[in-house]
């Protein structure tokens, strides 16, 4: 709420108002789509559409985030619930009603409580274990599935909901031929391209509002609801929802802990997202931790007036900046449209095709796939790239069932981080010809000095790879058994735990009860901090322990018999290269 101040401002209300108006004009029908994406009737889309709108822009950090449903979180919503109490299109409006949304609605506060315990504590960091990789490829593997999952709205055909999302598709595409349903197919073809139209040849009106309004019209004209299958949203009960309490059953509860959690972080994942980005441009300040708090608040707020889990828009939050949003009241005025909808415009609504809804959906997804950050992360980096591709497969392979999918590549990622650091970057050292030290195995030419072992260490000493650092060092002075100093160059160890300290203080002895000395160079301030708080400090001495290893190397070969020619065979040092 650091905007208040600002938004008194006439001008500012002016554009937050034109915003608001503007963004609720793309709202209105693109939630009605999304509640149905998650198994909901339409009009649940408007009940997420004003108090958690209002309520994260009250508490967010985010001038311009447009909150409320989500393609993705929508379906991420229907797949936590469908396998619990089965598929919402084989019920009643009433069994929905009674049944499926209550935990919908559960859902929304297991999701609010978690992310708001995030940002109070200020553990936004916990994003960071679904790294953009697995993100970008969990978001083309769930917009494929969003748009494959509303093909049968737009032929008119049915569509089984089953274990296997794959084998529910074939079968819709097995009806295409025999049985489309030409009105409703001719609905979602020209809803398509008059959102397709607008968005190429006249992107400053919102297609999606004509393509609402044009459709039903014509389907009021044609009695499209009374040709069979004709589906319309039809009635929408008029008036607010109700303030109720979710409904606690603490065994569903216990069930949907794990769908709130990877709901919460994927919808924050994208809510941050879209923040920073507009941030960027606007050069306004983004708290995460407060964003999650906004978030948090607006689910929780929301799951006493009957709404499912809602996150910030890619898509309405563009609308908004482009609209020339200024402040936070731009939601509120947003929210303030869809309450005036609620109470006095449903009517309008009735004879909407549900096949538009669908189109609506397909086309807010389209922009979802992007395949070309795939190859830009495998390019970064293979593991990278390959965390990314197997959750992109792990997701449709386990359709519906979308949280499995990015829990398999959230938890790959990490191993292979684990890996990396696990076999750290280790590199021998010689002098090239400009003064730098470069790796042996890239210029095996370059001299160097039989009497010491130069190696360079590119990862933190932690449990994980001390055992690694060890049999490196003892590896390479086996290589050299006429060595006598083994330089460390620590530039690159950013941190080390007890069990780093405790391998290397065996180390030190170990190599000094051979006669072999242990000099280091370049620690950083919090390593050298452990090694004086453990006394590892005095053990391996202050005689060994260099700002650079250009020091370190000019005080080893003072100690190497410093009379003789054996003193002036300097071929590590810089001048002497």
């Amino acid at each position: 709420m650091n905007w208040l101040g600002e938004a008194k401002n006439p001008t500012t209300i002016r554009a937050d108002l034109i915003a608001g108006i503007t963004v609720a004009l793309v709202l209105i029908p693109q939630s009605m789509a999304y509640a149905q994406l998650a198994g909901l009737p339409p009009y649940y889309g408007l009940y997420i559409s004003f108090m958690p709108v209002i309520i994260a822009a009250l508490w967010g950090s985010s001038k311009q985030l447009a909150t409320g449903p989500v393609a993705v979180v929508s379906l991420l919503t229907a797949s936590a619930i469908i396998p619990l109490v089965g598929d919402p299109g084989a019920m009643t409006e009433a069994q929905m009603i009674s049944i499926y949304a209550p935990l919908a609605i559960l859902l929304a506060f297991l999701v609010g409580t978690f992310q708001l315990f995030l940002g109070v504590f200020k553990l936004g960091v916990i994003v960071n274990f679904l790294s953009h990789p697995v993100i970008v490829g969990f978001t083309n593997a769930a917009a494929m599935i969003i748009g494959l999952s509303q093909l049968n709205k737009i032929f008119g055909v049915s569509k089984e909901r089953s274990e296997s999302f794959v084998n529910d598709i074939w079968g819709v595409i097995q009806q295409v031929p025999d049985h489309t349903h030409i009105p409703t197919f001719l609905f979602g073809a020209s809803a398509i391209l008059i959102l397709w139209g607008f968005k190429k040849y006249l992107p400053k009106i919102p297609g999606v509002l004509v393509a609402v309004a044009g459709t039903i019209v014509v389907s009021w004209m044609v009695g499209y609801e009374a040709m069979r299958p004709g589906a319309v949203v039809g009635t929408i009960p008029e008036g607010l929802p109700s303030f109720t309490m979710p409904t606690f059953d603490l065994d569903m509860m216990g069930t949907l802990i794990t769908s709130a959690i990877v709901i919460s972080l994927v919808g924050f994942m994208e809510a941050i997202s879209i923040a920073k980005a507009m941030a960027a441009k606007t050069k306004d300040r983004i708290d995460p931790n407060q964003e999650l708090i906004g978030q948090g608040l607006g689910n929780i707020t929301g799951s006493f007036f009957q709404s499912y889990p809602a996150s910030g828009s890619f898509s309405r939050s563009a609308v908004n900046l482009g609209a020339g949003a200024k402040t936070g009241m731009s939601s509120v005025f947003t929210g303030v449209i869809v309450v005036i909808t609620l109470l006095f415009l449903t009517p309008l609504l009735y004879h909407l095709p549900k096949a538009v809804l669908a189109a609506v959906i397909i086309m807010a997804v389209i922009g979802l796939i992007n395949f070309k950050a795939v190859i830009h992360a495998w390019h970064a980096s293979k593991h990278d790239g390959i965390a990314s591709i197997v959750t992109f497969v792990a997701t449709l392979g386990f359709a519906p069932h979308l949280d499995k999918g990015i829990m398999v590549g959230a938890g790959l990622a990490i191993l292979l981080y684990l890996y990396r650091t696990i076999s750290p970057r280790v590199a021998q050292l010689g002098r090239f010809e400009d003064g730098t030290l470069r790796d042996l195995r890239v210029y095996p030419e370059l001299p160097t000095d039989e009497r010491i072992i130069l190696i360079r260490f590119d990862g933190s000493l932690y449990f994980a790879n001390v055992a690694y650092f060890e049999d490196t060092i003892l590896a390479a002075v086996a290589d050299k058994p006429s060595a006598r100093y083994v330089l460390v160059v620590g530039d690159g160890i950013n941190e080390m735990d007890a069990s780093g300290e405790e391998v290397l203080r065996h180390l030190i002895e170990r190599l000094r009860g051979n006669g072999i000395f242990m000099v280091v160079s370049g620690l950083k301030r919090q390593v050298l901090d452990v090694m004086r708080h453990t006394g590892l400090y005095e053990i391996l001495g202050s005689g060994n322990i260099y700002a650079t290893e250009d020091q370190a190397l000019s005080a080893i070969y003072d100690q190497i018999n410093p009379y003789g020619d054996e003193g002036n065979f300097c071929p590590l040092m810089p001048e002497k290269a």
